[in-house]
């Protein structure tokens, strides 16, 4: 069963909080107007050592496996830094996982870890190794949160007045199945979570959670795949309920929708699409490892409290 997780403090002005690159090279000109919009928060961003370095053959990552790992270990060991912060996602963060000393962190006080996409091998391992809660959100080096507002204030309020953003209510949502229910939030990126299987982030019990699920770029048969990985391994076994984001780049939305409801809808749980987190804009910060309700008729997802202390 997935119990709810330590939720760490919310941030307030003044606080420093640690750019980290766990996955691929973030553009300087991009760090620079994330850190920019961070500054106009109050906060005082620190740009950690490996952002912006590509490993010198592998042009995907962000510096080697071992640097990349002390990057986001050094800043979670700091106890100066209230919040962690990936730069952007891309591919590297399975890479690098195991390289941190998880016990040693475990001994430091809980802090905010932020990012989405390849970031969900760290909000798994954190969930896991750390039991804290975490906040898929978007990123200072992602176009999408350097130029949408909406993008930027959601965070913002998730981050400073998190009451404020306790109940989030979708547009765009749609029920693929009806009904609702409570339970944990978990999950992020489809295809990192199918990865993950076998590792030490990927849990085995999602019984009372309420799945989130997002991705980008796939094609509807690729998303099977991922969604059979998942469903076969047991990952999913006890599930209470669905979100889905987006699936931006990816196959189209009739043929995205029947393969979801054809593999996710025998579990026989509220299932709500389009709920506007993930690769979209704008683009919803969402919580993880927090209690919640799901109404899929409703088009709302509301926390028992709020995402941070």
């Amino acid at each position: 069963m997935i119990e709810a997780l330590r939720r760490p403090r919310r941030l307030k002005e003044g606080d420093r909080v640690a750019i980290v690159a766990p996955s691929g090279p973030a553009p300087e000109d991009r760090v620079r107007a994330g850190v920019a919009i961070l500054e106009g928060w109050g906060l005082d961003p620190v740009v950690m050592p490996g952002v912006g370095s590509p490993h010198p053959r592998l042009g995907y990552l962000s510096g080697d496996d071992r640097a990349r790992a002390a990057d986001f270990q050094d800043a979670w060991s700091d106890r100066g830094f209230a919040a962690v912060v990936s730069a952007r996602g891309g591919y590297g963060a399975q890479r690098m996982v195991d390289l941190v000393d998880w016990e040693a962190l475990a001994e430091v006080e809980p802090k905010v870890y932020i990012g989405f996409s390849d970031a969900t091998a760290l909000h798994e391992a954190i969930a896991v190794r750390l039991g804290v809660a975490s906040v898929h959100g978007p990123m200072p080096a992602w176009s999408v949160f350097i130029d949408d507002t909406v993008t930027q204030e959601h965070l913002r309020r998730t981050l400073f007045e998190p009451e404020a953003v306790q109940k989030l209510v979708s547009p765009t949502a749609r029920p693929l199945v009806p009904g609702q229910a409570c339970g944990v939030t978990f999950g992020g990126c489809l295809s990192l979570l199918a990865s993950g299987i076998g590792t030490g982030e990927g849990r085995t019990d999602a019984a009372g959670g309420i799945l989130l699920l997002e991705d980008t770029g796939e094609d509807d048969y690729r998303l099977d795949r991922c969604l059979t990985q998942l469903l076969r391994s047991g990952r999913l076994d006890g599930v209470a309920g669905v979100v889905l984001g987006s699936w931006v780049d990816g196959d189209s939305e009739e043929r995205i929708r029947a393969t979801v409801l054809d593999r996710l809808g025998p579990l026989d749980v509220p299932i709500i699409e389009d709920f506007g987190f993930g690769h979209c804009a704008p683009s919803w910060t969402v919580p993880l490892g927090v209690p919640a309700l799901l109404d899929a008729d409703a088009g709302t997802l509301a926390f028992e409290v709020p995402a941070l202390r």
